[in-house]
């Protein structure tokens, strides 16, 4: 059985979430062993199986996405695994469909709202954090953005995050622009602290993209947060990271509801 990451957030009953490590499939070498991700270099039968024990473990097919770094939210029940959407982020609202990212640094954000009505998934690197992509799911999600709670998933932590000032400065743009990563008083640059000096003489910053989250949905609303405190890069054993290995796998978070309703 592959090992799985559990949020700890009050749910309501009939809410179902979790993300995969690399733990507990069938792959080999850099893939070792549970690899997700297609495209990756691993053997299309070794992603195979993997992905047919994620499924077992699902109410329907994962729903999964083509993710491309962007801002835009598609909604589960409007396509099928033959024609995957271009989207980073999945919102559904009825029971029995999985909203699913792929990462492997990136960070997977899951979203509820507390009465069971409506889940979503988020796929949040850097550009997509800078982009909007968590207020677009919370718009997508359509509902008072205080009624929702979300969950940050594992994702390259704040210690191992090394940026340019192209990072820095994309999200300095929106802030100023008024289009901000968090409440209008927040300056996003608290969430980068100096790295050593590239070779080539060039400002590097350690980038905290769960602080940068945080603030984000503070912004949009959502006042209830959980997860956090994970780094892929550094729990090898744990994790795929494409920072650390470039050659790797993909991990997977989903979410949906329950169908029957209770638990």
């Amino acid at each position: 059985m592959f090992r799985r990451v559990r949020p700890k957030w009050p749910r309501p009953d009939n809410v179902r979430a979790f993300a995969t490590t690399r733990v507990g499939g069938v792959g080999t070498g850099p893939f070792e062993s549970f690899n997700l991700g297609r495209g990756c270099g691993d053997d299309e039968a070794v992603v195979a199986e993997n992905r047919a024990r994620f499924c077992a473990a699902l109410p329907g097919p994962p729903g999964w996405v083509h993710q491309v770094h962007g801002i835009d939210v598609a909604r589960r029940e409007h396509f099928t695994a033959d024609s995957p959407p271009r989207a980073d982020a999945v919102v559904v609202f009825e029971p029995g469909w999985p909203c699913t990212v792929m990462t492997a640094d990136c960070l997977p954000v899951l979203f509820c709202d507390v009465d069971g009505t409506r889940v979503g998934a988020a796929h949040a690197g850097w550009r997509g954090l800078a982009g909007g992509v968590l207020q677009a799911t919370v718009d997508a999600l359509d509902c008072e953005p205080a009624s929702l709670m979300a969950w940050l998933g594992p994702a390259i932590g704040p210690a191992a995050f090394e940026v340019g000032d192209d990072v820095l400065e994309a999200f300095e743009a929106r802030a100023t622009a008024g289009l901000g990563s968090g409440p209008a008083d927040v300056d996003p640059a608290r969430h980068f602290r100096p790295a050593p000096t590239g070779d080539d003489g060039r400002r590097k910053w350690w980038c905290d993209l769960y602080g940068l989250a945080r603030d984000t949905l503070a912004g949009a609303g959502v006042e209830h947060v959980f997860g956090g405190g994970y780094c892929t890069y550094t729990e090898r054993e744990r994790f795929f990271s494409y920072r650390r290995d470039g050659v790797t796998g993909r991990m997977a978070a989903t979410i949906w509801l329950k169908p029957g309703g209770n638990h």
